[in-house]
């Protein structure tokens, strides 16, 4: 009790060695279940976690934070909803009444939004943190709901992540490697944008990726294109290395164990990347061709990667593709042969 009462501390320091101590608590297998549950019993907790995510500046402070919210979310689904749905309840503790009575009705998305936003020029490994805070949310419709029902239509989340994957992330001057270091960061990003990408149907920024500039669209088409490019650079890199250490045990298991997280990035990659182009107009495709997004290179890595998995949605944009740039289509046919044989 006194522990989640010093989470409406307004003292820094206090409330970041707070929560390294809950956190630590929470870490604990054998009591993890029964913080949890006294976490639950106070919703107070919801509101000064929130007011230290939408407010403060201490990017230590919002990593601890970020780090306490995400292991609350992974080991209770149910509390995680409830945050979702109603966590402008306020705890009956006398102690914590009056430091809540003036705090804002809080809402969990723009408030894990503008930690992120705090932390994602300081610390990769915060942002890392709030994007799978992000991604936990996803996991349940009332999480991808709270995103994409929100008053600006879930444009901030979107246009925060499609600005982390096509200006700051796996850049065209990184290395290829570079996806190694950020495929965990990568893969919340993605699966975030592609559970929003699969339910915005009526949400304001589809009328802006269908509208002729593309700008929401056609950039990130070209980003997954050369992550996916990036990691068979990474595959054929692990293959040799794979091989030069083939009685190294250790690092046997760390190869493998990178080897899975790859494989969960290009899934999730994937998903995406056939979604997007299966509602590609031909007004689009001419933009993209036009913009340098889409080219023989690109569109041979999307099919490489896609087929035969996605074979629909290649098919479908071939026909689109085949309609701005015949040529193209033509070539993208013979260097894939399965599509030319099934038209």
């Amino acid at each position: 009790q006194v522990l989640l009462q010093r989470l409406c501390d307004s003292d820094s320091p206090t409330l970041l060695e707070t929560s390294r101590l809950l956190l630590t608590c929470l870490s604990q297998p054998e009591v993890a279940n029964v913080w949890v549950e006294r976490i639950r019993e106070n919703p107070s907790v919801y509101d000064c976690v929130c007011f230290i995510m939408s407010s403060s500046t201490n990017v230590e402070l919002l990593v601890k934070v970020g780090e306490v919210v995400d292991k609350l979310f992974d080991l209770d689904e149910d509390l995680m909803l409830n945050w979702i749905k109603n966590g402008t309840c306020r705890s009956v503790g006398p102690s914590v009444e009056d430091s809540l009575e003036e705090l804002p009705d809080f809402k969990i998305v723009p408030c894990i939004l503008e930690a992120a936003k705090q932390v994602r020029s300081d610390n990769p490994e915060g942002l890392d943190v709030y994007m799978h805070i992000l991604q936990l949310l996803t996991t349940v419709d009332e999480g991808i709901q709270a995103i994409v029902q929100a008053p600006d239509g879930g444009k901030e989340t979107w246009s925060l992540l499609y600005d982390l994957v096509c200006h700051e992330l796996c850049q065209p001057d990184d290395p290829p490697i570079i996806v190694q270091e950020q495929k965990t960061v990568l893969a919340s990003i993605l699966s975030v944008l592609s559970a929003v990408f699969a339910s915005q149907t009526e949400q304001e920024y589809t009328k802006m990726r269908k509208s002729k500039s593309c700008f929401f669209y056609m950039p990130l088409i070209g980003s997954l294109t050369r992550i996916l490019q990036y990691m068979e650079g990474c595959g054929k890199r692990s293959v040799d290395n794979s091989e030069e250490s083939e009685q190294q045990e250790t690092g046997r298991a760390d190869l493998n164990d990178e080897d899975f997280h790859l494989k969960i990035l290009k899934d999730i990659c994937c998903e995406l990347l056939s979604n997007m182009l299966q509602e590609l107009t031909k007004e689009n495709t001419l933009e993209g061709l036009h913009q340098g997004h889409l080219n023989e290179q690109t569109c041979s890595c999307a099919f490489q990667n896609l087929l035969p998995l996605y074979f629909t949605s290649v098919e479908s944009f071939l026909e689109v593709l085949r309609e701005a740039d015949q040529t193209l289509a033509d070539n993208l046919e013979k260097r894939f042969p399965s599509l030319k044989v099934h038209a």
